[in-house]
């Protein structure tokens, strides 16, 4: 039997052996955690410890510059100083603000925007406080720049707009990038490459070719502390300038288009018919497009936004109105192509079409007498139409004038286009829920009724005749550059519709529009011009007027008065220009919207700069 001595020595003997055991076991299990982490895991482990101590900083990309034919600069960038803080850099951001306070003057604005910019960004952001500094601001800063731990003065690129109001709703705007535009970005594939973006294009060009312009953004590696400071930079990758668009507008001709206008509200667009170059695209009345880069402060917002005339709407693109007159030539060829009129026929105009009792007056009260179809464009006969629309309907007329790109977008390069309404028994149908009435019908031969395209529409059908039937795609952009490679690629033209519209027809009509110029409605305006042209004017109503009563525009509101239309194009041996303008409540074609589409042939045809 063991003695009570012996007994002790061996409980204390296994129990320093199962203690033993145990820190066998424990030793075991940290090294094998320690092997998991050093080993196993190294290289994620690794990539971790490096994302904390590395932070790529985005370097936005210059944005692309744009150009008019004569290559002028539209669009570009110039250098300001800014005022920027960095958040991950100070001690406390309010602090920093007070001491600013004391050294130059910032507006409630500013600050307003830099509280709203801190939200929403990362610290190790630069984020503007005060933008485009001036020369004793930027002085001021750096005398005291001891005081300001993390505030800098940074150069940046800023967008510019050296034509201002004149190419406004051409080139448009760039802007600060919103929440909503924001959360679009972050799901795009290329979202990294707008990390450290602050604007993107809002309208116009800028916002069609945004991908183009914006460029590829550079990033620079820099070392960071536990505290989330800049200690050293590692390495910079340089980012990559936007492309440079390259457009086939004129700058020239825009100008005197635009000055043609005067005060008046309207629209003009004028096409190259053989390639579909747009040569001028002038909406009026305009706005200044650098008021919206920084954020438009709220009395010019007000100001614009509530002004009468809609400065802001493009109504080259986005304006539909009806043809009026504008809109016969294509009707009749129309009415050959089905076959429901041909160049002999004869019809009795006696100044009114009666259809169920109501009659449909003429703009000549007493009538043209006998009208053929030539003679009904050269005169602008109402009667001819309206008997022409009602015998044809809606739905024949709109088959085959949609080939020349009405009721639908041209597809030109700008967003936001229109489609315009092309009436058809179908259409009313799906709009009101109403069959077709038999009355409808005559308004609709003279570009009334339910009729309503754009400007550019009408310039595209316009060219259409000029290019003998080849409806071509509009466009503004003909090359995109990149400035690093000088790479260049060039937009080629391409076809919206081939009408294949019969020669003999194009020419009777085309030869019936160079008399409106040469004896007809627009004979006054074209007199004595240095190069053959064919035309048409039109007018079309804003109200409508009574049955018995007549139009008198000394009695409606300057507002309520009719339309001033007229589609063009010239030289008729080898068209270069073709055009559709509107004067809104201008009155007649010929007397508002023809001389406007004079001074831009003049310039474009006989002027030395305004040749391609």
């Amino acid at each position: 039997m063991l003695s009570t001595q012996s007994q002790g020595k061996i409980i204390f003997e296994q129990r320093s052996l199962v203690s033993a055991a145990l820190m066998l076991v424990l030793l075991g299990l940290l090294l094998s955690r320690f092997v998991w982490l050093q080993v196993v895991q190294h290289d994620a482990y690794w990539d971790k410890a490096e994302d904390n101590r590395i932070a790529l900083v985005p370097v936005p990309a210059a944005r692309g510059v744009i150009f008019s034919r004569e290559g002028e600069v539209l669009a570009d960038n110039t250098p300001a100083y800014n005022l920027e803080i960095t958040p991950a850099q100070t001690e406390s951001i309010e602090q920093t603000l007070d001491v600013i306070d004391q050294i130059i003057e910032v507006s409630p604005k500013d600050k307003r925007r830099f509280r709203q910019l801190l939200k929403e960004s990362r610290s190790l952001d630069s984020l503007p406080l005060k933008v485009r500094l001036s020369d004793e601001e930027v002085a001021r800063i750096s005398a005291n720049r001891y005081r300001l731990p993390g505030v800098e003065i940074k150069a940046r690129l800023y967008r510019s707009y050296p034509h201002a109001s004149l190419l406004a709703h051409v080139v448009g705007y760039i802007g600060r990038i919103s929440k909503a535009e924001k959360r679009q970005l972050e799901d795009r594939d290329d979202s990294l490459n707008y990390a450290g973006s602050t604007h993107v294009g809002k309208t116009g060009l800028e916002r069609s070719y945004q991908h183009q312009l914006h460029g590829q953004t550079g990033f620079d590696r820099v070392e960071v502390t536990a505290g989330g400071r800049i200690s050293r930079e590692l390495e910079r990758i340089a980012p990559s300038a936007g492309m440079n668009l390259h457009l086939s507008l004129s700058i020239s001709l825009q100008q005197v288009a635009t000055e043609a206008f005067g005060d008046r509200r309207g629209a003009l667009v004028a096409i190259e018919p053989s390639t579909g170059d747009v040569l001028a695209f002038v909406s009026r009345p305009d706005f200044d497009p650098n008021l919206f880069i920084d954020g438009i402060d709220p009395q010019s917002w007000n100001s614009l936004n509530k002004d009468p005339d809609l400065p802001l709407l493009n109504r080259a693109l986005r304006g539909t109105y009806p043809p009026g007159s504008t809109y016969k030539p294509f009707v009749a060829l129309a009415a050959l192509h089905t076959g429901k009129r041909n160049p002999n026929q004869h019809f009795r105009d006696p100044g009114y079409f009666e259809l169920g009792g109501h009659r449909f007056r003429d703009s000549k009260p007493e009538g043209h007498g006998s009208v053929d179809l030539k003679k009904s464009i050269v005169v602008s006969s109402d009667t001819y139409y309206y008997q022409l629309a009602h015998d044809m309907g809606p739905d024949l007329i709109a088959d085959y004038v949609r080939q020349w790109g009405f009721g639908e977008p041209t597809g030109i390069d700008l967003e936001g286009e229109a489609s315009g309404i092309l009436p058809t028994t179908k259409w009313k149908m799906k709009r009101f829920k109403q069959r077709w009435l038999p009355g409808e019908s005559p308004s609709i031969g003279i570009g009334q009724g339910y009729n309503a395209f754009t400007i550019l529409q009408l310039a595209v059908a316009t060219a259409g005749l000029a290019n003998q039937g080849q409806v071509m795609k509009p466009r503004l952009v003909r090359r995109i550059v990149d400035p690093s490679s000088a790479k260049d690629q060039t937009i080629a033209p391409a076809v919206l519709h081939d009408t294949g519209v019969q020669p003999a027809h194009l020419n009777l009509v085309v030869s019936a529009m160079q008399e409106v110029n040469l004896m007809g409605t627009a004979q006054s305006v074209f007199a004595r011009a240095g190069y053959s042209s064919a035309g048409k004017t039109g007018t079309s109503q804003v109200i409508g007027i009574k049955q018995n009563e007549r139009y008198d525009a000394k009695r409606i509101a300057e507002r309520h008065r009719d339309h001033s239309l007229y589609v063009a194009f010239a030289p008729l041996d080898a068209p270069k220009i073709a055009l559709a303008v509107i004067v809104e409540n201008g009155g007649f074609g010929s007397q508002a919207a023809a001389p406007i589409a004079r001074k831009v042939f003049d310039h474009h045809l006989l002027s030395q700069q305004g040749r391609p």
